[in-house]
């Protein structure tokens, strides 16, 4: 009972938010422009787009399956990859990051749950560097450049710091593991469980020292950004015929950062508000650009729902399965996690 208390008390903050933003936006659009927006809206375009998450997709996971040195099979990481977006729309706390790292352990055979998640790490900070880097690069076309706030910059510094940090720690884990065992050496069984969590973190860490590795890591994450700029462009362009392409690159922006924001599973209204806003900053239909973020929503949910959903049924599982598994997973002994 305390538990499900604890999780309530979790969840209940982005679910505030979520449904405050929910009702801003419906406070001020007008439905039957956002239903003639949908009926009226170029499908061709969307259409392709549509094939785009798909492509998207399969980039992600070549993205992934770099980090981790090829080790295990493309279709492996694809399903998984797919799994873990699907999970994050539907289960709270972001569960998805986890549960990747933990249904990928289970099939690999060769890399356990601590070695995995690094590269999710990695992946995450370099997806909020880019972010940043779009956000920023097209706000001073939007408002002054003198008034451009400082919150993109604080994201992309804290996230490259970070990086920053796992390359050292990466070149330095023997001299870091001297200094937990030191630290740690008052409380034996912290010591024995921790040591071994950090051992295989460390070895997950070791794509940071490996250059060539690395910069194609970065090839396959920028082409995987220009699909999903293309994307939205093409979504845009469905809705206003004379939209441009810095309406893209400011809107997948604020996409980004609106999905970094507390919300309930899926982004649920953070998501819609950025866009909103993001688009509104070049027209003044609120009610079509409503319109273009549902149908952005339903891009975001295609390709998890389609290749996820398959992940899952191939291997026997449920999104409630996963969940209580995931819920259990904390409450083990970290060694039993470290060797998965």
């Amino acid at each position: 009972m305390s538990e499900s208390r604890n999780n309530l008390k979790r969840i209940l903050p982005g679910l505030l938010i979520s449904i405050v933003l929910i009702a801003v936006i419906l406070s001020f659009v007008d439905f039957k422009t956002t239903l003639s927006a949908l009926q009226t809206a170029n499908y061709g375009l969307i259409g392709i787009a549509a094939i785009l998450s798909f492509v998207w997709m399969a980039v992600r996971a070549v993205v992934w399956r770099t980090l981790l040195r090829d080790k295990p099979t493309y279709q492996d990481v694809l399903f998984t990859t797919g799994e873990g977006y699907l999970l994050n729309n539907f289960l709270p706390f972001r569960l998805g990051e986890i549960g990747r790292a933990f249904l990928l352990s289970r099939k690999s055979g060769g890399l356990t749950f601590a070695e995995i998640i690094p590269t999710i790490v990695i992946e995450r900070s370099v997806d909020l560097i880019i972010s940043a880097i779009i956000f920023l690069s097209a706000l001073p076309y939007v408002v002054n450049a003198e008034s451009s706030p400082t919150l993109g910059y604080v994201l992309g510094g804290v996230m490259l710091f970070g990086l920053v940090l796992m390359y050292i720690l990466a070149h330095n884990n023997q001299w870091a593991l001297d200094l937990f065992h030191k630290l740690s050496a008052r409380f034996p069984a912290l010591q024995k469980t921790g040591g071994s969590f950090l051992e295989s973190f460390f070895q997950g860490l070791g794509v940071l020292t490996d250059g060539w590795l690395f910069l194609r890591f970065l090839f396959w994450m920028i082409l995987n950004w220009a699909i999903a700029l293309l994307a939205y462009y093409l979504m845009i362009l469905a809705f206003f015929p004379d939209g441009q392409w810095l309406w893209a690159v400011f809107g997948i922006g604020m996409a980004a950062f609106g999905g970094a924001i507390p919300s309930a599973p899926g982004g649920v209204g953070t998501f819609e508000g950025a866009v909103v806003f993001g688009l509104t900053r070049f027209t003044a239909d609120e009610s079509t650009a409503l319109a273009a973020a549902l149908v952005m929503r339903i891009y975001n949910y295609l390709n998890s729902g389609v290749i996820g959903g398959i992940g899952l049924v191939r291997e026997g599982q449920t999104l409630s399965g996963i969940y209580q598994q995931l819920i259990n997973l904390r409450n083990k002994d970290p060694q039993e996690t470290t060797e998965r």
